[in-house]
Order: structure tokens, then sequence, then C-alpha cells
């Protein structure tokens, strides 16, 4: 496809310049390189700038009449159109008039009588400049277009994350509370948490490989999987697999998903659960007792279809406390680069009353996340869900 002519608008009074011009880049008009646009003062050009937008370069005299070259320039100036610039051309000896000009906007200047070479030149590098600005402002649109984007991922993204809570006021058996702070606009961590039955509920907490826009889509399908799978398969390991065989068709550009499945029966204690590739959990069963879950973590989902998954079954006693949570947390990072670690999160653990709402401990791993970081740039998205277990 070729490419589009450049049009060149010349304002002076005198007709053999216009001539001279047009002999000099006569070559160039008839390859489409320019299109030359004459006129003879400042009114005139301003009407033919207005007929045509595609004119990016003005080159005037100073000295003419109705409207001299200065006026002009003023006049174009308030246009602010960062595309258009304007080559001033006077006398050698009207260089005060030329100075002004240059110090109020105008990109470079001719001397009369004009050199062609001198002007070939000229255009040449004003072109140069407008190229680069127009590679700024596509880059500025896209970025901005990108901008949108993200904000209406965000919201959706948001949208799909449990807002309510206390969520289940009407069960006394237990609460739970989550949170997620995305490291970009969007991110890629999740959690969300269903009712199965009138005794058990189902609660999943994962984090997408990647960041951005695909990792939310990701995020979003395998949050709507894995609930709407929840509903159907009675253990959890057959509710991971079929999620995993459903997200391997899915996948592109190799991404994948840690995901920790887990059902309260919150009328018995029972909790079963599937870790898939998933950071091991914590159960907070008194003061000072804290113990991770570290048993039968299986492969992540998104990366290999026929894989089997795991079920753990344990009894849960009353007033435990159970905390899940996404790399963010104890990947988080200083200002030395040194991590926060399990071993630190498990040790603020085990200062937690069991009796503490999971709202509280959950804003609690935050606070002790940010106190670690001290100012230092989140670099991954930080996602917390909190169980308390009451029983009867």
């Amino acid at each position: 496809m070729a490419e589009k002519p450049e049009h060149i608008l010349i304002v002076d009074d005198e007709s053999d310049l216009e001539i001279l011009i047009t002999q000099r880049l006569r070559k160039d008009v008839r390859a489409g390189k320019y299109v030359l646009h004459f006129v003879q003062n400042g009114q005139e050009a301003l009407d033919v700038l207005q007929k045509n937008p595609e004119i990016f370069i003005v080159i005037t005299d100073i000295s003419m009449p109705v409207m001299n070259g200065l006026e002009l320039l003023r006049r174009i100036n308030e246009m602010q159109n960062p595309k258009l610039k304007v080559v001033i051309a006077s006398a050698y000896s009207d260089m005060d008039n030329i100075r002004f000009a240059m110090n109020h906007g105008a990109f470079d200047f001719l001397t009369k009588p004009i050199n062609l070479v001198d002007l070939e030149n000229i255009i040449e590098k004003t072109l140069e400049l407008i190229l680069t600005i127009r590679k700024g402002l596509k880059a500025q649109e896209i970025v901005e277009h990108y901008d949108v984007e993200l904000k209406a991922a965000k919201e959706v993204q948001l949208a799909m994350l449990p807002k309510k809570f206390p969520p289940f006021a009407e069960f006394k058996e237990f609460d739970i509370y989550g949170r997620m702070e995305a490291a970009e606009s969007v991110g890629g961590d999740f959690f969300d948490f269903f009712l199965i039955s009138e005794e058990k509920i189902g609660f999943v907490i994962g984090d997408v490989s990647g960041k951005g826009i695909p990792a939310a889509i990701y995020m979003a399908l395998a949050t709507t999987i894995i609930r709407s799978f929840g509903q159907i398969y009675t253990h959890t390991n057959e509710c991971i697999k079929k999620a995993n065989e459903l997200l391997c068709t899915s996948s592109s550009n190799g991404m994948f998903v840690t995901v920790f499945y887990g059902v309260l029966n919150f009328k018995t204690g029972e909790f079963s659960y599937t870790n898939a590739g998933h950071n091991y959990p914590f159960l907070v069963m008194e003061k000072n007792n804290v113990k991770e879950l570290n048993m039968d973590s299986n492969v992540l989902l998104g990366a290999f279809e026929n894989a089997e998954f795991t079920e753990n079954i344990i009894q849960l006693e009353p007033n435990t406390l159970f905390v899940t949570y996404t790399d963010g947390v104890t990947e988080a990072m200083n200002i030395d680069k040194q991590l926060l670690g399990s071993a630190a999160l498990q040790n603020y653990l085990s200062y937690i009353s069991v009796n503490e709402s999971p709202k509280i401990v959950t804003s609690g791993i935050f606070d002790l996340v940010r106190h670690h970081a001290d100012g230092y740039i989140q670099s991954d998205d930080i996602t917390v869900l909190s169980i308390a277990y009451y029983g009867k």
C-alpha cells in the first residue's frame, strides 16, 4: 500500500517563488511524495488549512499583505496541533523578527532569497519530526485505548469476586472472608465460595500464570468452571479433574493456574480438599498451634489434560481457623529483595486467636505484607481467603 503524500503549504506573495519551488520539487510531486499548496498571505493560508487538514508543514514569509507571517504563526499556535509545524522565511537582515518567531513556536527558519537545497533539507527534517510525533500520538492512543480496556476488565474481574460479607449470615457454624489486590489494573488471582447444600460450602483460591487482561480472562474462566463443577461433583478431586480437562482445551499461550479447592461440611466439621499446585494453607487450631496442610499437592490446572488429582479428608475441631493465600503474600519483597516467606506468615498466625474473625485475620495478613514491603513496589497479586469453623 503506497504511502499518502505529505501536503506542504507555502505562503508568500512573490509569484516567482512558486515557480522555483514547483520546479525544484517536481520529481517528488510527480512521484506522489508531496502535494504543494501556494497562497499569498496569512488569511488565505488559514482558509486553506481549514479546508485541508492533511497539511502539516507551513513555510511562510514574514512580510505579507492582509496578514503577515507572525500573525499567521500566532493563529496556527492557537490550533494546538502538535503535528502542524511552521517554518519562517525572511531576509537575513530581519533577524529580530526571525528570532521572535523562533521564540514563539516556529520550528525552523529560512533566509531569503531562499536556497532551494536548504528548503529541501528543512522539509525533510520537519517531516522526520512530524513522523516521530505521529508515532508518539499513535502510541498514546493505543495506551489510552488499552487503559480503557484495562478499566473495563478490572470492573468485570471485581464484579466476579464475592463482595458481600458475611455472605451467609443465616449459618452460625462458620464465617468466611476474602480479599484480593492486583499488582496491575487487573490480575490473575481469584477466590470464590458457594453453598453446595444446606450443610456444605465450597471455596476456591487460585493464581493464574501471568498478569493483565489475558490472566484476568483465564481467571474468570477458571472461576466459572470450578463453581459449576463444584455443584455437580461430590468429591473435590472429581471437580478439579473435570475443571482441568476443560481448562486444557481452553488454554492458550501456555497459561495455567494453581488452585486450592475445599469443601467444608459445617454441620460435622468434615473438610475435604484438593490442592492443584497451590501454596499450602494453614490451620490455626489454638494459640501457638498452627499446622501447614502440606500433604498431596497435585499438578496445576491447564497443563496436563489426563492428570489425576487426590482428595484429602480431615476432621476439623470447633473453633478452627483456616487460612489460604496466593504467593503474592509470601513472595512479597522489601527494598533489600528479601521475601516475606511462609515462616513469617506462620509465625504471625501463631499469635492469632482462633476466635478472631476471618476479616480481621485477612486484613492483618495484608498489614503484615505492607509492613514487610515498607513501600517497595508490589510485584504480584495478593489474595487471602480465611474461613472460621465454629461448630455448633
